[in-house]
């Protein structure tokens, strides 16, 4: 797949001095990576840093008594947050990647990586630029862990995981897992959703079919 100059697909890239943009070009190569394939996992230390030009992976983690949750997803435009501080701290992943979709990513291998950082100043300003809005976003998610009410969290994910469509494919174990808590919480409360005409089940699949209601459930924190 040719991309041309892919550095003006992503909104920190492009800012970039054009010589910087052209190491960039010079060092990083194209990467194609199938749906559900492991990015990258737990005890791994990371040689490449990726920016997603097409996809989506999915990162989370593990707790020791087996529960999952998602911590963020990385999108088109995106780089990962979480390879940058490994690469950085020179420390392994305690996290994993999984590609949610077909993945078409520009790969900079990290010597290139750790020699633009130490040499370039535009380059390290956009890589702690775009650490530091990652970092926020993942506060929210411990936030919402800690305080957040279920029901509310439920219905925004419910909404965006929906997206322009009414219908969702997912487990209840799924869910469970996107908002980091157990099952059966998840199950007690999208029956609750079901009863009050919010949403409608079958196995494996969640239709919504009041998006409004949801949305003021949603919005109501």
């Amino acid at each position: 797949m040719k991309i041309g100059d892919w550095t003006e697909r992503f909104q920190g890239t492009a800012s970039l001095p054009r010589n910087v943009r052209d190491r960039l070009l010079e060092s990083a190569r194209i990467s194609h990576i199938k749906m559900g394939k492991v990015v990258f996992g737990p005890n791994k230390i990371p040689d490449n840093l990726m920016f997603l030009v097409e996809g989506t992976i999915r990162v989370s983690q593990t707790s020791d008594n087996g529960r999952d949750i998602v911590l963020y997803r990385v999108e088109a435009g995106e780089s990962c947050v979480l390879t940058t501080a490994c690469m950085l701290a020179e420390e392994a992943y305690n996290a994993e990647g999984m590609a949610e979709t077909d993945v078409v990513a520009v790969v900079l291998p990290r010597l290139a990586f750790d020699r633009l950082v130490a040499e370039e100043a535009a380059f390290r300003s956009f890589v702690f630029a775009a650490y530091s809005r990652r970092l926020i976003d993942l506060l929210r998610v411990v936030d919402d862990v800690a305080f957040g009410r279920i029901d509310v969290r439920l219905a925004e994910r419910l909404i965006v995981l929906a997206g322009e469509s009414k219908e969702i494919v997912a487990t209840h174990q799924q869910l469970a897992s996107e908002l980091g808590t157990a099952r059966e919480v998840i199950s007690r409360v999208l029956q609750d959703f079901s009863k009050r005409g919010l949403i409608s089940q079958t196995r494996g699949r969640i239709t919504l079919s009041d998006r409004p209601g949801l949305r003021v459930i949603a919005d109501s924190a």
